[in-house]
């Protein structure tokens, strides 16, 4: 099996398992998906929903 070939295959198995994976972290945009996610490295998924919406207020 190519490389290609078996990352299609992890794809479609994925998206088989996980249609719609829930994502916990609130946010607006792809950009504020990707901030709140280097936050949740930080600390909790809980603490970075309480900061961001501060955060992204600016």
């Amino acid at each position: 099996m190519l490389k290609k070939e078996r990352a299609a295959f992890i794809q479609k198995r994925l998206n088989e398992l996980y249609p719609a994976p829930p994502i916990p972290l609130a946010h607006k945009d792809p950009y504020t998906l990707l901030i709140a996610v280097l936050l949740s490295a930080q600390c909790t998924d809980e603490r970075v929903n309480q900061i961001t919406p501060q955060l992204f207020a600016l």
